[in-house]
């Protein structure tokens, strides 16, 4: 069976193609790096590809709004292809300044499944700052084929617009519709960092979400940098805890799932 190819968008100030592609890759997807452009050239077609991936970073500086930037370039270029990819039952994952440009190109939540309409906004963290650190999150949609066998995860966010903010109404048909994929939680890395369970101030301490189909996926933390378990804060304590109860030390980290999820989708 041929490995599910991955495109992992790049260009004007996304940084963080590389560890994404790896984490396809060893997923057992075939990740590729490609830049808007070669996209909108037609060097590249989209309709080749089974997943497309927008990672983080600070496209065009977030100088119009985080993810501005870049939505307009698809929507002005690639909108069209993009739907076709969403009718063909696609999966889509935006990672955080990939969440932003979803909700901005109002491919989340895409309530009533209108792709297009932007009903969200992601705004400066309450404490307006840069925030990097661990965050506990509980896994919400249990249909997401992005959230198979996930019941929560301990992975870092690096933002400094991650505050997730919905009218009264929107957020009530978000919750109705079960669109909530990840909440922020007081968890075990939580405590053993003594940090709070937001990292932002998003209400209702939502973290992520997908639209109806659970095929697209939008999210702040980054699941792909924590991808081994040595990459977590505490894993010399986990370490010794595994070993006096007999059990094996895991290699791998808690964001895999989600990008094995997504692959095994279409295996």
């Amino acid at each position: 069976m041929k490995k599910p190819k991955v495109l992992i968008f790049s260009g004007y100030g996304l940084n963080s193609e590389e560890e994404t592609k790896f984490a396809f890759d060893i997923s057992g997807g075939a990740g590729e790096i490609v830049h808007i452009n070669d996209l909108i050239s037609k060097k590249k077609k989209l309709s080749d590809y089974q997943i497309f991936a927008i990672p983080g970073g600070f496209a065009y500086g977030d100088d119009t709004g985080a993810g501005n930037g870049y939505a307009n370039r698809l929507r002005n270029h690639l909108w069209k292809d993009i739907l076709q990819f969403i009718k063909d039952g696609k999966m889509i994952i935006g990672i955080c300044n990939g969440f932003q440009v979803l909700v901005n190109l109002g491919l989340l939540p895409a309530l009533n499944l209108k792709y297009g309409e932007r009903e969200l906004g992601l705004m400066p963290n309450e404490i307006p700052r840069y925030t990097v650190r661990f965050v506990d999150l509980k896994a919400e949609n249990k249909k997401s084929p992005w959230l198979k066998n996930i019941k929560s995860l301990t992975i870092p966010v690096s933002n400094g617009e991650g505050k997730l903010y919905a009218t009264e109404k929107i957020l009530k048909e978000i919750k109705e519709k079960n669109l909530v994929a990840f909440r922020y939680y007081k968890g075990e890395m939580c405590d053993y960092l003594n940090l709070p369970a937001s990292p932002n101030g998003s209400i209702d301490d939502i973290a992520g979400i997908t639209d109806q189909s659970g095929r697209i996926l939008g999210l702040m933390p980054h699941p792909e940098r924590a991808m081994f378990f040595t990459q977590l804060p505490n894993w010399p304590i986990l370490k010794e805890k595994y070993i006096r109860e007999g059990k094996k030390v895991p290699e791998f980290g808690p964001g895999l799932q989600i990008f094995k999820n997504g692959v095994n989708y279409f295996k």
